[in-house]
């Protein structure tokens, strides 16, 4: 071969290889990750979710690639990254953990899959046509935390029968979120008797402020909605339920594992892995519309004996028969 000859073949390899790898990437499917809060506190959900598609024979890294969009905590963000992730043109849109999330991704296509962990009824919100029957684009898990709003206020009653005054701590600005959680608290304590105060915080320095106002107003006890954001902050405000003494009712068992009085929902790490199941299922060709919205059968009811002695609560024998787990 000559050497102007070789000169060509070089060149034109050089000029041919990126275009080359950029095809074999777009060989491998991508994900789109999307959530309202920040990434640190959902590590381990993250991973749980990755597990999910692990079981579906998607690994990260190595057949199929994950873009991750963070709102951290900033739920009027939701839209604009949803529309990012429809730019990048990927494979799926997992949406874990969060109705607005999902809300967002649907409005941003009518096209690209979506698989969905909601705490509230997806038909009300224009996600699925019906829970057997998804019919469009998007299907996933209901984790049912809305619904279980009257008996983890119930419970909580039980648990501190001399509390006529709960406090509801709510995020205003996952605003579907808060207005199910008002209007189904305020339901739920009308039979029993409760005065309800309801306090906004929508980030860590409102929480702490929102914990000062309740030192000031000592309510009997304190129910946590079931948000996102929240979940993040758990470990400040388990520790913030405990300095100021409030027994506490939270809408899943990471609460209590961090030292949450009692909690009682569903395992929200089980959903992230199922939702991972199913953007794996969906990448292998199954389509959203035939994939039903999956409602779990297990409802973890956690008390914490250890905070519970902390708190001088006596926990009524019966009550703690009836927990699925008991923190020591």
């Amino acid at each position: 071969m000559q050497r102007r000859d070789f000169i060509k073949v070089v060149v034109g390899s050089v000029a041919v290889w990126p275009f080359a790898t950029r095809a074999q990437q777009r060989t491998m499917p991508v994900v789109g990750f999307l959530h309202s809060a920040s990434p640190d506190p959902y590590s381990n959900h993250v991973a749980s979710f990755r597990q999910g598609l692990s079981e579906v024979g998607y690994v990260e890294g190595q057949n199929v690639t994950i873009e991750y969009r963070w709102a951290e905590g900033r739920f009027d963000r939701l839209p604009e990254l949803a529309r990012d992730l429809v730019r990048h043109r990927v494979d799926v849109i997992a949406t874990p953990g969060n109705t607005a999330a999902a809300v967002a991704a649907r409005a941003a296509t009518a096209t690209i899959p979506i698989a969905f962990g909601v705490s509230d009824d997806p038909v009300k919100f224009g996600l699925v046509a019906s829970l057997s029957h998804p019919g469009g684009n998007a299907t996933g898990i209901n984790f049912l935390t809305a619904e279980l709003v009257e008996k983890r206020l119930a419970l909580l009653r039980e648990l501190v029968p001399r509390a006529n005054r709960v406090a509801v701590l709510v995020n205003p600005t996952n605003a579907a979120n808060a207005e199910t959680t008002v209007k189904q608290v305020e339901a739920a304590a009308r039979p029993l008797g409760l005065q309800i105060q309801f306090v906004n915080a929508a980030s860590s320095s409102e929480i702490d402020a929102a914990f000062e106002a309740l030192e000031r107003d000592r309510p009997a006890a304190l129910f946590v909605s079931g948000d996102a954001v929240y979940n993040g902050l758990r470990t400040q405000i388990v520790a913030l339920t405990i300095r100021h003494r409030i027994p506490t009712a939270f809408a899943s068992r990471d609460y209590a594992v961090v030292g949450g009085l009692m909690s009682y929902g569903t395992d929200i790490g089980g959903m992230f892995r199922q939702v991972g199941v199913y953007a794996g299922r969906i990448l292998k060709g199954e389509r959203p519309a035939d994939l039903p919205v999956i409602q779990p059968t297990n409802l973890d009811f956690v008390i914490n004996l250890g905070t519970a002695k902390m708190l001088d609560i006596a926990v009524p024998p019966m009550l703690l028969a009836r927990a699925n787990e008991v923190i020591e």
